[in-house]
């Protein structure tokens, strides 16, 4: 699943599959700016930031259990979003310091440091990094990803690809070469 945020028309978080099929809003109220979006792996938790109600709030990936975590004027001009163990790190793009804030007692929030231009803000640990099954996008013989010309992006499930081309290409009646 792709997990984004988006504050056209309509604020929302939406979640779709990796070729953009299965598009579903999982917020669309009282929400104004959200910026930032961090996702919470194991437990299927999806985190973000709305720097125009200077709040951090969490759903799960159907967008129930609904909470806010921390609001208000300390966390105002939030930038970049992570989550790690008990933990949420944002970015204040006012005095760029890097902010931790307990995920479960949003009283809870340390500066850790200040990084000159910060604007994200990224946790990489072994543990979030799963390990990968065999999936519709693995090379085939020819070294083609999911038998496509140019790209392959996965679909509904593992086992299900689309074919797309790049700029300038269009889709061949295969579904797979681009011309």
């Amino acid at each position: 699943k792709l997990f984004f945020t988006d504050y056209g028309n309509a604020a929302k978080v939406e979640r779709c599959d990796m070729d953009g099929t299965n598009r579903t809003w999982i917020v669309d109220s009282k929400i104004e700016q959200p910026t930032a979006l961090a996702l919470d792996l194991v437990n299927k938790y999806v985190y973000w930031v709305d720097i125009y109600l200077d709040s951090v709030e969490v759903v799960d990936y159907q967008g129930r259990k609904r909470h806010t975590i921390i609001k208000g004027r300390q966390i105002r001009h939030l930038c970049g979003l992570a989550v790690f163990e008990n933990y949420l790190y944002t970015v204040n793009s006012d005095n760029l310091n890097i902010l931790q804030i307990n995920r479960y007692n949003g009283t809870d929030v340390q500066s850790l440091a200040r990084l000159d231009n910060a604007k994200e803000v990224r946790v990489y640990q072994k543990r979030t990094q799963t390990a990968v099954r065999s999936h519709a996008c693995e090379g085939d013989p020819y070294g083609m990803p999911g038998g496509c010309s140019h790209i392959c992006l996965l679909s509904s499930n593992y086992k299900a690809r689309t074919c797309r081309c790049r700029t300038g290409f269009i889709l061949g009646s295969d579904g797979r070469s681009c011309k």
